[in-house]
């Protein structure tokens, strides 16, 4: 597999090496900007439907239900087709269910619509990151987070045009038609510079079953992402709702939360590999973990409109280095095929991205939104514990 990939792509690709990353981080934002249109309509799309929290949550479950039932499958398929294959299928259709979950009249239609949503985001999440350690790789270096950053840009960027739909009074539907020809658009000019070398095991590798038992160090890599990834989730899903029900921001402002979280993501994603050269990747991520929960505590207990900006802008920063590092210490693991490495990390982690926000709903509902921020601030305190714990981030 890693011979393959020297010779088939990085002798081939050195000369455009600029290009490709370039190429890679586009995908990257095409999938963010997808995610983020979604996330930008939330309280929008709640109000419509006319559910409470509870209702909400709940039909939010429907998300990580697909992730789970693709999970199995989303390793093989990169393994075996190649990302390069599976990526220009999955992701032009993430943005056609984008577009169905503008037309949804009803409760049980968003949950069907979140549940293929799901499906061909985990198929897309797997392909692209795929691309990203090829990427890296060819580098020889680290690099992995500044993808990560494109794909938060892409939520800033998706915050912004939300913004602009929402005093426009333009429809979910007509939104989310407009990304849809900006994805393809980027995905169409971008393929041809992608990796297209399948991650095959080693031939002396025995052949894997469907459903195997997971490395450990892989399901440490994956606990960890849960953590940070269930703190990402809330921001996405219930940033909007904590700013309007909480915080009681005027309208035009509702926005603002999500918005200052992206903007301090994406930044940190962008300086987050200069920081792991400095100071080693396990030092770094122990910061952030305490950065997420100081973040989440300060929300809960100053539910007002700058400290909760400030707030959600520290959760940003605290989540920002915590994906592409264990994205990237399961791409360089040695005895597991990287498609079905990430597979492995990515599914663990985003069960957090996917089960936070219904667990948050769930909380609310009996306890208050307010509660619900100040359990999930209790991840960044196990983040800081576990990441001492695992040899795999060294470096």
């Amino acid at each position: 597999m890693r011979s393959g990939l020297k010779i088939r792509w990085t002798e081939e690709a050195a000369p455009n090496k600029k290009r490709i990353r370039i190429a890679v981080a586009l995908v990257y934002f095409s999938m963010g900007l997808c995610f983020s249109s979604w996330a930008s309509r939330i309280p929008d799309i709640k109000t419509a439907l006319h559910l409470n929290d509870a209702m909400f949550g709940t039909i939010l479950f429907a998300l990580p239900v697909g992730q789970f039932l693709m999970m199995p499958f989303s390793g093989k398929l990169v393994t075996r087709f190649g990302s390069h294959k599976v990526l220009p299928f999955a992701l032009p259709s993430y943005t056609l269910v984008l577009i169905c979950i503008g037309l949804v009249q009803t409760g049980w239609q968003l949950a069907l619509a979140l549940f293929v949503f799901g499906i061909f985001g985990n198929m897309c999440n797997i392909s692209i990151n795929t691309q990203g350690v090829a990427a890296e790789k060819l580098y020889q270096r680290s690099i992995m987070a500044s993808f990560h950053g494109g794909w938060s840009l892409a939520g800033f960027t998706g915050a912004l045009i939300g913004i602009a739909m929402i005093n426009l009074q333009i429809k979910p539907f007509w939104h989310f038609a407009s990304i849809i020809l900006i994805v393809w658009t980027l995905v169409w000019i971008n393929y041809p510079f992608l990796d297209r070398t399948k991650h095959r095991a080693r031939p002396d590798e025995p052949k894997r079953k469907l459903f195997n038992r997971p490395d450990g160090v892989l399901i440490q890599l994956g606990i960890i992402g849960f953590c940070s990834m269930a703190s990402e989730g809330a921001m996405f899903d219930w940033s909007g709702i904590y700013f309007k029900d909480v915080v009681h921001a005027p309208a035009s402002l509702v926005v603002l939360g999500y918005t200052s979280f992206m903007v301090m993501m994406a930044s940190g994603r962008f300086v987050a590999d200069y920081f792991v050269s400095k100071i080693g990747r396990k030092r770094l991520m122990q910061i952030c973990g305490v950065m997420i929960s100081t973040g989440l505590f300060t929300a809960v207990f100053f539910p007002y409109l700058i400290p909760c900006t400030l707030a959600f802008m520290l959760v940003g920063l605290g989540v920002s280095s915590m994906v592409p590092s264990v994205y990237s210490a399961a791409g360089r693991h040695s005895k597991v095929p990287t498609g079905i490495a990430l597979a492995t990390v990515s599914s663990v982690s985003f069960l957090g991205f996917l089960m936070g926000p219904p667990l948050i709903g769930y909380i609310s509902q009996a306890a208050g939104l307010r509660y619900s921020f100040a359990v999930i601030g209790v991840f960044g305190i196990g983040i800081t514990l576990l990441v001492s714990r695992v040899k795999a981030l060294q470096g």
